[in-house]
């Protein structure tokens, strides 16, 4: 086993614990973050239904296209990220979240997004 896929492990052992504890309802639906080595994504989910209300990330053309963020570093991006689905979770009347931050240390990019949502307006 290589030392990737052993980080891996631990990272999805440490998700399994935090999600026994948490859950996304429909009034306080969680934001579940991923983060890749590119990208990060975020997404609103509400576990009793298994529906994803709102996603935001690095990836969509609303962020890759956006003038202001050229030449950012990703940490900035997550920032902005976290802002844009704050807006959307507005525009769609959540303002109270559950934070899953999925196995990931709450540090760099995953505490930007936090940081941008709450930034947003969100609520945890």
């Amino acid at each position: 086993m290589g030392a990737a896929n052993k980080k891996q492990e631990l990272r999805l052992k440490r998700k399994a614990r935090i999600r026994k504890k948490i859950a996304g309802t429909p009034e306080r639906p969680r934001l579940s973050i991923f983060r890749s080595a590119r990208h990060i994504y975020a997404q609103l989910i509400d576990d009793t239904k298994g529906v994803t209300f709102v996603t935001a990330s690095s990836n969509e053309p609303d962020v890759k296209n956006n003038t202001e963020l050229s030449g950012k570093n990703k940490s900035e991006v997550a920032v902005f990220v976290g802002k844009l689905i704050a807006g959307r979770a507005k525009d769609k009347g959540i303002s109270s979240v559950v934070f899953d931050r999925g196995g990931f240390v709450y540090h760099g990019r995953v505490k930007a997004v936090s940081d941008g949502a709450r930034e947003g307006g969100l609520n945890f």
